[in-house]
Protein backbone atom coordinates (compact mmCIF):
# COMPACT_ATOMS: atom_id res chain seq x y z
CA UNK A 1 0.00 0.00 0.00
CA UNK A 2 1.24 3.47 -0.88
CA UNK A 3 0.39 6.29 1.53
CA UNK A 4 1.11 9.09 -1.01
CA UNK A 5 -0.97 7.23 -3.60
CA UNK A 6 -3.76 6.75 -1.10
CA UNK A 7 -3.72 10.46 -0.19
CA UNK A 8 -3.97 11.43 -3.86
CA UNK A 9 -6.79 8.92 -4.37
CA UNK A 10 -8.79 10.22 -1.40
CA UNK A 11 -8.33 13.86 -2.49
CA UNK A 12 -9.58 12.99 -5.97
CA UNK A 13 -12.46 10.97 -4.49
CA UNK A 14 -13.58 14.01 -2.47
CA UNK A 15 -13.27 16.25 -5.53
CA UNK A 16 -15.24 13.63 -7.44
CA UNK A 17 -18.09 13.77 -4.95
CA UNK A 18 -18.09 17.56 -5.20
CA UNK A 19 -18.18 17.19 -8.98
CA UNK A 20 -21.28 15.06 -8.74
CA UNK A 21 -23.07 17.94 -7.06
CA UNK A 22 -21.33 20.78 -8.93
CA UNK A 23 -21.37 20.11 -12.66
CA UNK A 24 -18.25 22.23 -13.24
CA UNK A 25 -16.10 19.29 -12.06
CA UNK A 26 -16.12 15.91 -13.83
CA UNK A 27 -17.00 13.91 -10.70
CA UNK A 28 -16.87 10.29 -11.88
CA UNK A 29 -13.74 10.90 -13.92
CA UNK A 30 -11.98 12.38 -10.89
CA UNK A 31 -12.87 9.29 -8.86
CA UNK A 32 -11.50 7.04 -11.59
CA UNK A 33 -8.39 9.26 -11.83
CA UNK A 34 -7.87 8.77 -8.08
CA UNK A 35 -7.77 5.04 -8.66
CA UNK A 36 -5.32 5.48 -11.54
CA UNK A 37 -3.17 7.77 -9.39
CA UNK A 38 -3.03 5.17 -6.67
CA UNK A 39 -2.21 2.49 -9.24
CA UNK A 40 0.71 4.55 -10.51
CA UNK A 41 2.24 4.69 -7.01
CA UNK A 42 2.00 0.91 -6.55
CA UNK A 43 3.01 0.02 -10.11
CA UNK A 44 -0.58 -1.12 -10.71
CA UNK A 45 -0.22 -4.11 -8.38
CA UNK A 46 -3.49 -5.40 -6.88
CA UNK A 47 -5.52 -3.51 -9.50
CA UNK A 48 -6.05 -5.44 -12.71
CA UNK A 49 -6.88 -4.21 -16.16
CA UNK A 50 -10.37 -5.66 -15.73
CA UNK A 51 -10.77 -3.61 -12.52
CA UNK A 52 -9.95 -0.38 -14.37
CA UNK A 53 -12.12 -1.30 -17.35
CA UNK A 54 -15.04 -2.13 -15.05
CA UNK A 55 -14.60 1.17 -13.24
CA UNK A 56 -14.46 3.01 -16.58
CA UNK A 57 -17.70 1.29 -17.56
CA UNK A 58 -19.23 2.48 -14.28
CA UNK A 59 -18.08 6.03 -15.08
CA UNK A 60 -19.80 5.82 -18.46
CA UNK A 61 -22.96 4.47 -16.85
CA UNK A 62 -22.96 7.36 -14.39
CA UNK A 63 -22.94 9.84 -17.27
CA UNK A 64 -25.84 7.98 -18.90
CA UNK A 65 -27.78 8.15 -15.61
CA UNK A 66 -26.94 11.86 -15.37
CA UNK A 67 -28.38 12.63 -18.79
CA UNK A 68 -31.38 10.30 -18.63
CA UNK A 69 -32.51 11.36 -15.16
CA UNK A 70 -33.11 14.96 -16.21
CA UNK A 71 -34.63 14.03 -19.57
CA UNK A 72 -36.91 11.41 -18.04
CA UNK A 73 -37.91 13.80 -15.26
CA UNK A 74 -38.89 16.40 -17.84
CA UNK A 75 -40.71 13.84 -20.04
CA UNK A 76 -42.56 12.35 -17.07
CA UNK A 77 -44.05 15.79 -16.46
CA UNK A 78 -44.94 16.36 -20.12
CA UNK A 79 -41.85 18.19 -21.33
CA UNK A 80 -40.57 18.31 -24.88
CA UNK A 81 -37.35 16.60 -25.85
CA UNK A 82 -35.66 19.99 -25.71
CA UNK A 83 -36.51 20.55 -22.04
CA UNK A 84 -33.57 18.36 -20.99
CA UNK A 85 -31.20 20.47 -23.07
CA UNK A 86 -32.66 23.62 -21.55
CA UNK A 87 -32.17 22.13 -18.09
CA UNK A 88 -28.53 21.27 -18.86
CA UNK A 89 -27.81 24.75 -20.19
CA UNK A 90 -29.65 26.25 -17.23
CA UNK A 91 -27.48 24.24 -14.85
CA UNK A 92 -24.30 25.74 -16.28
CA UNK A 93 -25.65 29.29 -16.41
CA UNK A 94 -27.13 28.93 -12.94
CA UNK A 95 -23.88 27.63 -11.49
CA UNK A 96 -21.91 30.52 -13.00
CA UNK A 97 -24.38 33.22 -11.96
CA UNK A 98 -25.78 31.86 -8.68
CA UNK A 99 -23.09 29.51 -7.43
CA UNK A 100 -24.28 26.33 -5.71
CA UNK A 101 -27.89 27.57 -5.63
CA UNK A 102 -27.74 27.66 -9.43
CA UNK A 103 -27.53 23.87 -9.52
CA UNK A 104 -31.19 23.77 -8.45
CA UNK A 105 -32.52 27.02 -9.92
CA UNK A 106 -30.69 26.68 -13.25
CA UNK A 107 -32.22 23.41 -14.51
CA UNK A 108 -35.66 24.58 -13.49
CA UNK A 109 -35.28 27.95 -15.24
CA UNK A 110 -33.71 26.41 -18.34
CA UNK A 111 -36.46 23.84 -18.78
CA UNK A 112 -39.20 26.41 -18.14
CA UNK A 113 -37.67 28.87 -20.61
CA UNK A 114 -37.39 26.24 -23.35
CA UNK A 115 -40.95 25.09 -22.79
CA UNK A 116 -42.23 28.68 -22.94
CA UNK A 117 -40.29 29.20 -26.18
CA UNK A 118 -41.93 26.04 -27.53
CA UNK A 119 -45.33 27.68 -26.95
CA UNK A 120 -46.36 25.84 -23.78
CA UNK A 121 -48.46 27.58 -21.13
CA UNK A 122 -46.70 28.95 -18.07
CA UNK A 123 -48.42 26.34 -15.90
CA UNK A 124 -47.24 23.49 -18.14
CA UNK A 125 -43.71 24.93 -18.36
CA UNK A 126 -43.44 25.20 -14.55
CA UNK A 127 -44.66 21.61 -14.21
CA UNK A 128 -41.91 20.47 -16.60
CA UNK A 129 -39.38 22.56 -14.64
CA UNK A 130 -40.37 20.77 -11.45
CA UNK A 131 -39.98 17.46 -13.26
CA UNK A 132 -36.42 18.35 -14.26
CA UNK A 133 -35.56 19.17 -10.65
CA UNK A 134 -37.00 15.86 -9.48
CA UNK A 135 -35.06 14.04 -12.20
CA UNK A 136 -31.86 15.93 -11.39
CA UNK A 137 -32.11 15.19 -7.66
CA UNK A 138 -32.99 11.54 -8.26
CA UNK A 139 -30.13 11.18 -10.73
CA UNK A 140 -27.70 12.82 -8.33
CA UNK A 141 -28.71 10.38 -5.60
CA UNK A 142 -28.19 7.39 -7.93
CA UNK A 143 -24.84 8.79 -9.13
CA UNK A 144 -23.62 9.23 -5.55
CA UNK A 145 -24.61 5.65 -4.73
CA UNK A 146 -22.76 4.36 -7.79
CA UNK A 147 -19.67 6.36 -6.88
CA UNK A 148 -19.76 5.02 -3.33
CA UNK A 149 -19.88 1.48 -4.73
CA UNK A 150 -16.90 2.29 -6.99
CA UNK A 151 -14.88 3.57 -4.04
CA UNK A 152 -15.82 0.67 -1.76
CA UNK A 153 -14.79 -1.74 -4.52
CA UNK A 154 -11.47 0.11 -4.80
CA UNK A 155 -10.75 -0.18 -1.08
CA UNK A 156 -11.80 -3.85 -0.97
CA UNK A 157 -9.44 -4.52 -3.86
CA UNK A 158 -6.39 -2.76 -2.38
CA UNK A 159 -6.75 -4.06 1.18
Amino acid sequence: MSIPGLIIAVILFVLGFLGTILPALPGPILIWAGMLGYGYFVNFENLSVSFYLSQALAVGLIYVVDYLSVVLGAKKYGGSRYAGWGAAAGTLVGLITLGPLGVIVGPFAGAVLVELLMGRTAQKAVKVGIGTIIGFLGGTFVKLLMEIVMIIWFFITIL
